[in-house]
């Protein structure tokens, strides 16, 4: 009998095919081992999904960050630019849609496309600044008393941020240049 002739004869007896149960002391000690590296594995995988959590949650909040230092100067901006093209006297703006839509001319000026959303709050509830004497808005920031993760690096119109302990304190304000410049702001409302 040839050895191919032997193993068909092997194969066609129907034991072949049955599990083999002469050592069962063998197979419960591997499933022990099998269930504490399904546990180890789990724990692993736990404490590597935390840590993306985490990487990812601080990721985000330096997005956030950005677009209020975006957001921020756009409202500085369109805050200089109402004051600058002011007919007669300079004026700062009454209220945030006054840069939205500048009713002072024949031709509605447009300062700002729209009010942005705070980024923090996620709402369009900006704190204003108020001009010295009740003499408009010169200037917004955040209600967020989150800390930022940002300390450092920042433009020297937003260099007064490093000192800033949560991000109400980034205030977005425009001062004209000469002698109104050293006049302080009133707290914001």
């Amino acid at each position: 009998m040839s050895v191919t002739e032997a193993r068909r004869n092997q194969i066609a007896n129907p034991a072949f095919f049955r599990p083999r149960t002469h050592r069962p002391h063998l197979l419960r000690r591997a499933e022990g081992f099998t269930y504490l590296g399904v546990l180890l594995l789990v724990t692993i995988m736990g404490f590597g999904l935390a840590a993306f959590g985490e990487l990812y949650s601080h990721a985000a909040q330096r997005d956030k960050e950005q677009e209020l230092l975006f957001v921020g100067a756009q409202f500085r901006d369109a805050i200089a630019s109402y004051y600058n093209r002011s007919p007669g006297a300079k004026s700062y703006p009454k209220k945030l849609e006054d840069l939205v839509e500048d009713q002072r001319f024949p031709m509605p000026q447009h300062h700002l496309r729209r009010i942005y959303r705070d980024p923090m709050t996620e709402g369009v509830d900006w704190a204003v600044v108020e001009a010295p004497g009740g003499g408009g808005i010169m200037g917004v920031h955040s209600r967020s008393e989150e800390a930022p993760v940002k300390s450092g690096n920042f433009a020297a119109s937003e260099a007064a941020f490093e000192a800033a302990e949560n991000y109400s304190k980034w205030q977005f304000i425009y001062s004209p240049p000469g002698p109104a410049s050293s006049a302080t702001p009133n707290p914001a409302r």
